[in-house]
């Protein structure tokens, strides 16, 4: 028997422009992750958990909040844009589509640009726009982000496997 290392998310010198990965899971938004997600981030609109008041807007019904619309999308993406890294920063955010409780979302991101970084020789930054799109192969999120990555040989090694004595 030998144990196989998991996917550990890819180091600056892995990404090649124009590169595409795919998030290989999607992942179906229920009316309480949405509600719970209002309640924590202390949001009030009541478009977001309020079905009357819904029901009354153009959508007819609760829409799910759009930061957790942006969270689930680029939590998708960690495992092969920033599981290594950390995010600079998201530009250009847009939602040309709304999302509801029972929508699945699926997430693309594209390689942009790479850089060295001129600060930290033992990483790199990596420029990335991913979108996030529903069951209907429908764009609801696109956005740039751009994301510090450790080089494979520099990068803080993490086991965080208990083993055995």
């Amino acid at each position: 028997m030998s144990i196989q290392e998991a996917w550990a998310g890819r180091y600056f010198e892995d990404f090649k422009l124009g590169d595409i990965y795919r998030a290989p899971v999607g992942r179906t938004v229920s009316e309480a992750d949405n509600t719970w997600f209002t309640l924590i981030t202390n949001n009030p609109n009541q478009i977001h958990f309020n079905a009357e008041y819904a029901s009354r807007t153009e959508f007819g019904r609760p829409l799910v909040n759009s930061t957790l619309t942006l969270a689930i999308v680029t939590g998708m993406t960690v495992a092969d844009v920033s599981q290594n890294g950390f995010a600079l920063g998201y530009e250009e955010v847009t939602m040309p589509r709304p999302v509801f409780a029972g929508d699945t979302l699926y997430a693309e991101t594209e390689v942009l640009e790479l850089r060295e970084s001129r600060s930290r020789p033992e990483q790199g930054i990596v420029t990335t726009r991913t979108r996030g799109l529903n069951q209907r192969g429908e764009v609801v999120l696109q956005m740039r982000r751009q994301v510090m990555v450790w080089r494979r040989d520099a990068a803080p090694r993490v086991d965080a496997f208990p083993l055995s004595p």
